[in-house]
């Protein structure tokens, strides 16, 4: 909470400015350095995930929220994606995540490295959230090699 006091033409103002409360998240990014193996090839696998904490704003849309913030990429050498988009969350009470993305410009296509990369970012930073026991994407066509 931030205490001020303003003085406009002599007359004294106080003022208090709450701050929102916070959760933290983790960001789960892609890093290659940490997906190589014994020979130092890359991978592709989820052994390069490196979680990133991060602060959200309290919502009842925490798991939405999280993964807007993924997509914002500001850690992320993949994301953001042009035109990609959440576009609906659905929480089903067996723990199965249904999210729905929009991909007009079919950014989530590619080869099976990239497109796994992809996928493997978005469901760890869900699965974060206990509720979440599996993460589906749809439509189905998305994350295609």
């Amino acid at each position: 909470m931030v205490i001020g006091i303003l003085i406009i033409g002599g007359a004294v103002y106080s003022y208090f400015i709450k701050e929102k409360p916070v959760r933290k998240v983790m960001i789960y990014y892609y890093n290659p350095e940490n997906d190589k193996d014994e020979t130092g090839n890359v991978k592709c696998s989820r052994d390069g995930l490196m979680a990133v904490e991060r602060e959200i704003p309290i919502t009842k849309t925490p798991i939405q929220d999280t993964i807007n913030l993924l997509l914002k990429g500001e850690d992320s050498a993949e994301y953001p994606l042009e035109g990609f988009s959440l576009v609906e969350v659905n929480l089903k009470e067996n723990g199965t995540l249904i999210l729905k993305f929009n991909d007009p410009l079919n950014k989530t296509i590619g080869g099976a490295c990239r497109v796994g990369i992809l996928w493997f970012q978005i469901e760890a930073t869900a699965k974060q959230f206990p509720e979440v026991k599996e993460v589906k994407f749809l439509p189905e066509e998305l994350f295609q090699p």
